[in-house]
């Protein structure tokens, strides 16, 4: 009997090259849907940067991302690759995050009033009692200007502790961390906007409104995707030259986005801007030449403030609200939620890290302070981490029903 042509080398071949294709993409595939790594990979790429710059390859290593970039003076862009990162990828950076808020507000969490209060209020709450405690140390130095530092909440950073530690953190709960560090990065894109920017330029801003509206009005023909596209990086120039933060411009494009096409465009861009663009940042902005004494360098005003406006104000900021909310019976804890959790919760949202680093870089131009509310930042990330942790691993056990 013929059993047909015999498979050639060339199949064999190619099914091999698919099967050791998948081997290798498997792994990577895992790093990419599983939700701790991200906060793995930026805390990795923080040790890294502080290695290289103080070893015997520091100075080149510095150098890279100083590095200037010369345009004509007319043309009035970021200067250093440092800058670029900043402005400009960062930019796409709050344009997921962006579309992020606004499919909350729209079908997501915040979208019911009732049960957007309870995280609203905890926000607020973690925002203003940390800038207090920072204010306690700082008002009238010459640091007073980094209030909005401990304010926020690195939403990825957090949540992927929140998924290490399982069933200690009920559903329930990582909606409502989820919620609250939305709302968080929304109170941090404003205060970006108002508080950290340089003097107004009201011809840029004429423009930047133009612009948005033309962004928008082009959501309701098919097929001006590319049209955009390119106005949006319009919108970025005209804001970048307007005493706002570049930043922002990523807001405003995405909160153009049509709900239809707000999945895609988020899924698109969930990969290049977690495992490409904040890894970068992270590189980029933790690199730190230490000083000879760190205890002495670190024993000043502006690492206490950093440090107990993270570590005691956030977690207290949002017991005390939510607390009086709960209390006035305007809201309720969610389901199957204790208060111990809640400080455990409050905890993990004193980990700063991204956003608190980036506003860190806005807020001095000093590198010195720069680099001592880095530092800070990072101990306070790690003492959130490990108080979070273990109060959510320990404290809580008693009062969970766990399936």
């Amino acid at each position: 009997m013929n059993a047909g042509p015999r498979p050639g080398l060339s199949y064999f071949n190619k099914h091999m090259l698919k099967a050791i294709t998948n081997t290798l993409l498997t792994p990577l595939q895992l790093i990419i849907r599983d939700s701790r790594s991200l906060g793995i990979i930026l805390m990795a790429c923080a040790v890294i940067s502080m290695v290289l710059s103080n070893s015997a390859f520091g100075e080149t290593y510095l150098g890279i991302w100083l590095h200037e970039i010369h345009f004509p003076p007319a043309i009035h862009l970021p200067h250093s690759v440092l800058h670029w990162i900043n402005d400009g990828l960062m930019a796409i950076f709050f344009f997921l995050v962006g579309m992020e808020i606004k499919r909350e507000m729209l079908e997501g969490e915040l979208a019911d009033m009732k049960k957007a209060l309870l995280p609203v209020f905890a926000a607020i709450g973690g925002m203003l009692v940390p800038a207090v405690f920072f204010n306690g140390f700082n008002e009238g130095t010459a640091y007073a200007h980094g209030w909005g530092i401990p304010m926020a909440t690195d939403i990825a950073f957090s949540l992927g502790i929140a998924s290490i530690l399982g069933k200690r953190v009920p559903v329930a709960l990582k909606v409502f961390l989820t919620a609250l560090a939305i709302i968080d990065d929304l109170g941090a894109i404003a205060v970006i906007a108002l508080f950290y920017g340089d003097d107004i330029s009201w011809t840029m801003l004429a423009g930047t409104a133009l612009t948005t509206s033309a962004i928008w009005l082009l959501t309701k023909k098919k097929g001006t995707i590319w049209i955009r596209v390119a106005l949006s990086l319009l919108l970025w120039y005209l804001i970048f030259n307007s005493g706002i933060h570049a930043t922002v411009a990523g807001v405003l494009f995405a909160f153009t986005i049509p709900l239809r096409e707000l999945s895609h465009v988020e899924h698109k861009l969930h990969v290049p801007v977690n495992f490409l663009i904040l890894p970068i940042f992270a590189l980029a902005n933790t690199a730190i030449v230490l000083p000879g004494n760190i205890v002495a360098s670190l024993n000043n005003t502006l690492n206490y403030g950093i440090l107990t406006g993270l570590v005691i104000g956030k977690p207290l900021g949002i017991l005390i609200f939510s607390y009086l909310l709960v209390q006035l019976k305007w809201g309720m804890l969610p389901e199957g939620v204790n208060w111990v959790q809640m400080a455990g919760v409050g905890m993990l949202a004193g980990i700063g890290f991204t956003m608190s680093i980036f506003i860190a870089a806005l807020a001095f131009t000093d590198p010195a302070s720069q680099d001592i509310a880095k530092i800070s930042i990072l101990i306070a990330s790690l003492l959130s981490v490990i108080l979070g942790s273990l109060t959510l691993r320990f404290f809580s056990k008693r009062l969970t029903t766990e399936p």
